[in-house]
């Protein structure tokens, strides 16, 4: 296997953890004035994903350091290209960060207010915006040897809006099943009533967006080619029904992981069907930025696989041990003794 084609790999898999990590944290932001009904409820809400939203966010960090360092053309020109919606979600992921900081600052309630409307729009953003630029990506960017032939609007295609949506949806429902085992009583039933119901909402979006991709989408070319890729779409259709199956048992906890297997399945889907394509030309596919036309020397590669074997793992190893050292519910009782909570 070639070192292109390994990070081509590691790229969709820093991604696809970055969207299960954060997606709850995304999911978490977005319903935090639906579920929390005052005060103390919202200050439980923010602080089951207090101690680990900042640690998600850094595969974030990674999965675009990969890509500036493993494939620098493709990371320029995308940064050029999608440059109003990044730096949209840039701002977004600022202000959600501050707003998680600073609501506790003040008392009033115009204060708070304000606030918790910056972690929703600070929530909500990034999740439609990420999945409007994948959309497009997916799609194919008006791209040929002058540049790029589109705008911020162009982007906003009906394919891209229902990428965006199937995002929102999906970090929805897994930042409410999130909610639903890391609280008690009234939260974690709410959390848990809203979970099932969008649930049919998102499984129906999941239908439009196979039936569209399809028709808007070269994606699927990979899979007819080698049909052995279909297990991927396929384990993630069954852990989105499983889901729906452990809600109705009442084991969040359990749906809640078969929605992080969902979302890594999606995103792999995504990825597979991309291969080799990292932006394709909607225009013609002979200016489409690939692995291969827009990647590190193979000796910046395989430096790059060296120190990526050496310290992901411990990267891994240490995320592994925050989320078992703050595994436990989030009560009332831990938001009034603990001063450090948000």
């Amino acid at each position: 296997m070639d070192f292109q084609t390994i990070w081509f790999i590691l790229w969709g898999v820093l991604w696809a953890v970055y969207f299960m990590l954060d997606g709850f944290d995304f999911g978490v932001g977005m319903l935090l004035n639906f579920i929390g009904k005052n005060d103390t409820e919202k200050r439980i809400i923010i602080n089951t994903i207090g101690s680990v939203w900042d640690g998600n966010m850094t595969w974030l960090v990674t999965a675009g350091g990969a890509t500036f360092a493993a494939f620098p053309t493709t990371n320029a020109l995308m940064f050029s290209y999608l440059y109003t919606p990044l730096l949209m979600i840039l701002f977004a992921l600022i202000i959600r960060g501050v707003a998680f900081e600073f609501r506790g600052k003040g008392e009033s309630k115009t204060w708070k207010k304000g606030w918790d409307t910056a972690i929703f729009l600070g929530s909500l953003l990034p999740a439609l915006l990420f999945g409007v630029a994948f959309g497009n990506i997916f799609q194919g960017l008006p791209i040929n040897a002058d540049g790029y032939h589109g705008t911020l609007f162009t982007l906003l295609n009906p394919y891209g809006l229902l990428t965006g949506l199937l995002f929102v949806l999906l970090f929805i429902v897994h930042g409410a099943l999130w909610l639903s085992f890391k609280t008690n009583g009234d939260i974690s039933d709410r959390s848990s009533k809203i979970a099932y119901n969008i649930w049919y909402l998102l499984v129906t979006v999941v239908v439009l967006f196979l039936a569209c991709t399809a028709f808007a989408t070269n994606l699927y070319s990979n899979y007819i080619s080698n049909s052995i890729w279909f297990v991927i779409p396929i384990i993630a259709v069954l852990s989105l029904l499983g889901i729906k199956l452990f809600i109705s048992k009442g084991q969040p906890m359990k749906a809640f992981y078969l929605s992080c297997i969902t979302i890594l399945m999606v995103t792999f889907t995504g990825v597979i069907g991309l291969y080799p394509n990292l932006i394709p030309s909607s225009i013609d596919p002979q200016y489409s930025l690939t692995i291969f036309n827009s990647s590190s020397s193979d000796y910046t590669l395989k430096i790059m696989t060296v120190v990526a074997l050496l310290l992901m793992p411990i990267v891994i190893a240490y995320q592994i041990w925050i989320y078992r050292i703050f595994r436990q519910k989030v009560t009332k009782e831990d938001i009034v003794k603990n001063k450090e909570a948000y």
